[in-house]
């Protein structure tokens, strides 16, 4: 039996945080847990646009409340004081949907210099979660949920170069980041289960699902080729509503499990109702994932020390 939102369980009292809930599969997942009573904390970059959204669905869905919280993924500072803000304002934390993340853009950087599919996509993702774990320990059926994406089949980390300072192929970095959010929700739940930790860590992708991801990509790279290969499969395209089913799932249903990767069923993953679906090769390498959870931290360490404002462009998040 195809699941769907109406399986999601009642989420009165449980708090749960979204990354770029403003759009995309973020406002969908939003819109959802609001819709079953939770208490929505909508993390956005563009805080006119995040209270758009915001208005948007207290019109349209729900009983649980919403809470708007500026966070920009490309500056390690405001993922800092996003934390700060969870933690003086609410004191405990139930769900985190790791959601947010840009495409495919010219090479840009962060705030803090680092390159910036990497430093969104996983580096960010990975700083907010080690800092809000202490607010979701002992919270009952507390859980992570990393989106990555089909592209981390075609991923690899390049240890040597992982900020893309010798060589930079927006495809390839992209895809690097979508293999570093599984294989960090993997390795994350090994090391939560290791510490007898209640918390779960789970990892879900969207499949094929319309977002402004690929508008954005398009426009930022004036590519014709790429925006006439978009039109080709837009009959394979879903929904950002059916997108989001497989992060619902891995947030909510009580058959799912740590470390497990959900994605759409159909045509090898593309579209469909949520199943438990593999992982790339690399993710599956327990000795890959601990090397790169150690190069993630040395450069989150490296980049504590900068504070400069790199970035030439402004990204559009998912």
């Amino acid at each position: 039996m195809a699941w769907t939102v109406a399986e999601i369980p009642n989420q009165q009292g449980r708090i749960a945080l979204v990354t770029g809930a403003n759009s995309g599969l973020g406002l969908e997942t939003s819109r959802a847990l609001h819709a079953k009573g939770a208490t929505v904390l909508m993390a956005c970059r563009s805080r006119r646009k995040g209270e758009a959204a915001r208005q948007l669905l207290l019109q349209t869905s729900g009983c649980g409340g919403l809470d708007l919280l500026e966070l920009d993924l490309a500056d390690l500072g405001s993922v800092q004081r996003c934390i700060e803000t969870v933690t003086n304002r609410y004191g405990h934390l139930d769900l985190l949907i790791n959601n947010a993340g840009v495409m495919a853009p010219p090479r840009l950087l962060s705030r803090q210099g680092m390159e910036l599919q990497l430093a969104t996509n996983h580096l960010a993702h990975m700083a907010l979660t080690n800092g809000l774990l202490p607010l979701m320990q002992g919270q009952a059926d507390a859980r992570v949920v990393t989106v990555t994406s089909g592209a981390q089949h075609f991923g690899r980390i390049a240890w040597d170069d992982p900020n893309s300072e010798k060589r930079y192929d927006r495809w390839q970095a992209y895809s690097q980041s979508k293999l570093a959010n599984v294989m960090f929700a993997l390795e994350l739940d090994r090391r939560l289960q290791a510490e007898g930790s209640t918390v779960r860590s789970l990892a879900a992708h969207p499949g094929l699902a319309r977002t402004n991801l690929q508008p954005a990509s398009v426009a930022a790279n004036g590519s014709w080729i790429e925006s006439a290969a978009y039109r080709l499969m837009d009959p394979l395209f879903q929904s950002a509503a059916m997108g989001a089913l497989p992060q619902l799932h891995a947030a909510t249903a009580a058959t799912a499990q740590g470390g497990e990767h959900y994605g759409p069923d159909q045509f090898g993953g593309l579209r469909g109702f949520p199943k438990r679906q593999p992982v790339a090769t690399a993710a599956r390498d327990a000795e890959q994932r601990a090397r790169l959870w150690q190069l993630s931290e040395t450069l989150l360490q490296a980049a504590a020390s900068q504070d400069n404002p790199h970035r030439s462009a402004d990204p559009v998040a998912g």
